[in-house]
């Protein structure tokens, strides 16, 4: 008699694990994570993520791109001058000159650069050094690279990055 019970039990098992694999299955078939939805999600670009917002690129960031974005943690933000946000949400212009200054067109994952100078997606030439295992963009260190998202990656860096004068 006790048998039955332990086929229950089997049963009971089977059925929770194959839950657990249905569940798990399903999770890895959700929707690509765009950059912008990315910014959104990581803590520590909640900053970045306003601003993205507030400049009105937060659909060319869930467009197809790829776009490869070098984003300041809130901690490169928070570094800034006293007045300088405040300045950037009075001035679109302005505000998104810098973000897209932070751009370059392409997927580029860290392995990839090299030393060199690209075109940022507002027009401005960028500085990429690599050595060893360190990327620097202009004045910047990537703390945190290659973010992958749907369309683009992201590299979290330590500063905000600001544009030649115009």
């Amino acid at each position: 008699m006790q048998y039955p019970n332990a086929l229950r039990l089997t049963r009971r098992l089977t059925l929770a694990l194959t839950s657990i694999a249905l569940v798990s299955a399903c999770a890895s078939l959700q929707k690509p994570v765009s950059l912008a939805e990315t910014i959104a999600k990581t803590p520590e670009l909640s900053t970045l993520s306003g601003l993205v917002k507030a400049s009105g690129l937060t659909e060319t960031l869930q467009g197809p791109g790829p776009f490869t974005v070098f984003a300041p943690s809130d901690a490169a933000f928070k570094a800034l001058k006293a007045g300088t946000l405040e300045d950037l949400g009075k001035h679109p212009d302005k505000l998104k000159d810098l973000l897209t200054y932070h751009a370059v067109p392409g997927a580029l994952v860290a392995k990839d650069v090299k030393n060199s100078t690209v075109k940022a997606v507002n027009g401005d030439p960028l500085a990429l050094s690599k050595a060893g295992d360190f990327v620097t963009v202009e004045n910047a260190m990537v703390v945190k690279g290659d973010v992958m998202a749907s369309n683009g990656v992201i590299h979290i860096v330590d500063t905000v990055m600001t544009p030649p004068k115009k």
